[in-house]
Order: C-alpha cells, then structure tokens, then sequence
C-alpha cells in the first residue's frame, strides 16, 4: 500500500532566477487546475491511511486557506501523520498560519535562501530577510514546531562568511529542521541565458558546505542527509521515504510518483493535464538492477549510509563482493567509510558524491 503522497502546486507570482522547477504565473486558473487535481486523487487514491503529505510547488501558499482545505480533506491520515506545506515569506499573516494549524497542517517549509536582502533581489526573490524572520516568529505563536528553512549556497557575490552567518541567523530563530542546496543552474531558468556575475568558485562552495556542517552539527542538529540537518525528532518524514526508495503518490502537473514498482510522471501544461488529469504521462516499470542502482544511490544519501545486510537480502547478491573494486578505491581515498551495518560517505565523499555513485550505475 502507498503511505505517502506528494502534491504540486505549479502557480508562482514570479520566477526567482534560478528556478527551472514546473511553475507558472496563471493564478486565474487556479480553481480549473484545484478541480483537475481532485479528479486525479480520487481516481488513484486507495483511501490507505497516510504516513506522509508534502504539499510543494510552485508556490502553495498562493492557495487560500479553504483551497488548501479542500485538498486535505480528500485523504485519511495515521495519527502521527505529517502534513508539509512549502511557504513563501512574503504573504504570510498570523492568521495565515492559524488557518494551516487549523486544517491539520503540522509541518512547514518556509524558503528563506539567504537572509543577506541584495542578494535576495538579484536572484529574484520577492521576500527580504525581515519577513522570513516575521514568518518564524508568527508561526511559533500560531502554534507551530516543526519549521523548516531553505538555503541556497553559492549564490552571486555570496562569501563563505556571510553564508555562516545566515546559518547562525536561521539557528537563532528556533527552527528544527534546515535544507541547504548548493547553487545549480540548470537549462529553463533566467541565469541559464543569463549568467550571474561573482559566483563563488567550486572549492569556496565547497567551504562552504563543510563549514556548514560544523556549525549545524555544533548546534545540535544531526546531519542526517546530505542537503538535510534536523534536530533529534524533527527528520522530514516524507524526505526519508524517498530515501528510503519506498512508494508514494505524485498529484498535480509534472509530479512524479512511484507506485507498484512503476515510476510515473504527469503532464507538465495545463491544457493536458486539464483533458487527462488521470492519465500518467510517462510510466516506466523499473527493473530488478535499477531498482538496486536506486537502493544504492538514495541510501548512499543518507548520512548513515547503506545496510548490506538488507540489501543483500532485498535483491539475492553479496554486495561486498559484487562491487569490490569500487569499495577499495574509495575505502583507500576515504570517500567511503565503513559502518556496523555497511558504508557511508565522508564528509571529502559528500563533495564529490556524484563521481563516487555513478561508479555503482551499470
């Protein structure tokens, strides 16, 4: 059974620079698209009881109150299930949040990037530092604990130092959980064609990285996955279900979802999704190898790292021996540390991870 369910919500009042995610500025069609995504849910949803909802974009919090609603209140929920919505700093009222509570939700991702307001402008954000810290603030009274921030490292004239110190602001507002990410521009975004100036270096985002693992961990926050650090009880629930290569529902334009061994993706324009908002665009049926490439890969992801125990089981091989020689070569480099259960990466294998996992792709 599918415990786990991600929405997306593709409506963005305007494209911040480096975003080449599925989102679009056409807010009148948000009624259309809320009643193609009821009519998608209530096709697959099997009425399971969810572990998991995750509610990204896009830009949910876009959605009034009762439109969030009215998604929600569609699923069944185990008792201890948690509920995500992504929140942009700039629109959100203490009313806002009391709305949230009261509709069940119980976990929320705000997208901060830097607390440092010139940058904010140059790469298109619509919020300033005063406002993500108003929105931590107002969600604390509203009740809520569990708050995530996101960061973006490596962006234009972005120093090692003044990342820290927007870590050093994230961790004095109180908040549980952190995600960073380093800069990535990738083909579909503004900076693509349009090359930002004074990007940090490689080896200064990867300072970068490093130092922000020192003053996470220092604060008490377990790095617990590569781009994640939560304090003790405050992992993303629905982040570890993907790492943990299980199942999950995808609803909405261009989500994605994994189901009965089947990878699926919808429609990513509204005119289709619109005519066919049951139909999978792409359903792709993984096989016994990719589904051991992917056990490899997203284990590997978490600080913890991989059990061979299990995955020799899951799959019928002897992992140490199968992949021998791509374990001494960065056992020898310490890339790759040994654990009582298998291996994980270091901190050095960390900077380099899609070097070290692609050895394992066949």
């Amino acid at each position: 059974m599918v415990k786990n369910a991600y929405i997306h919500i593709p409506f963005c009042k305007s494209k911040c620079k480096y975003c080449s995610f599925i989102s679009y500025p056409q807010l009148e069609l948000k009624k259309q698209y809320l009643d193609a995504l009821q009519k998608e849910i209530k096709y697959f949803y099997k009425n399971e009881p969810l572990k998991t909802l995750y509610i990204g974009g896009g830009t949910p919090s876009v959605l009034e109150i009762a439109e969030l609603s009215r998604i929600i209140e569609i699923f069944k929920f185990d008792k201890a299930a948690e509920i995500t919505v992504e929140l942009n700093p700039e629109t959100l009222t203490l009313d806002y949040f009391e709305g949230l509570k009261r509709i069940g939700v119980n976990r929320l991702s705000l997208g901060c990037q830097t607390f440092d307001d010139e940058i904010l402008k140059l790469i298109g954000r619509r919020h300033n530092s005063a406002q993500v810290k108003t929105s931590v603030e107002l969600a604390l009274t509203a009740g809520f604990e569990n708050i995530s921030l996101d960061f973006i490292y490596g962006l234009p004239s972005q120093t090692a130092g003044a990342f820290a110190a927007d870590l050093e602001t994230a961790v004095s507002l109180g908040v549980k959980h952190i995600s960073l990410y380093g800069l990535k521009i990738d083909e579909g975004c503004f900076f693509y064609k349009n090359p930002p100036e004074n990007l940090p270096d490689t080896d200064t985002q990867a300072d970068m990285y490093l130092k922000a693992i020192e003053i996470l961990t220092g604060e008490g926050f377990e790095h617990y996955e590569i781009s994640n650090f939560a304090k003790q009880g405050f992992e993303s629930q629905h982040n570890l279900n993907y790492w943990n290569n299980n199942s999950y529902y995808g609803f909405g334009i261009a989500a994605h979802g994994y189901a009965e061994g089947v990878r699926y993706s919808n429609y990513e324009d509204f005119d289709t999704y619109f005519k066919f908002p049951h139909v999978h665009y792409l359903n792709h049926r993984v096989t016994p190898q990719e589904q051991l490439e992917e056990e490899i890969f997203l284990g590997f992801r978490e600080l913890k790292g991989i059990n061979i125990q299990k995955i020799n089981e899951k799959f019928s091989i002897d992992f140490e021996k199968k992949y021998s020689k791509i374990l001494e070569k960065y056992l020898a480099t310490n890339h790759i540390q040994k654990t009582p259960e298998g291996y994980k990466l270091s901190d050095d294998g960390i900077l380099v991870s899609n070097v070290i996992l692609s050895d394992f792709l066949e």
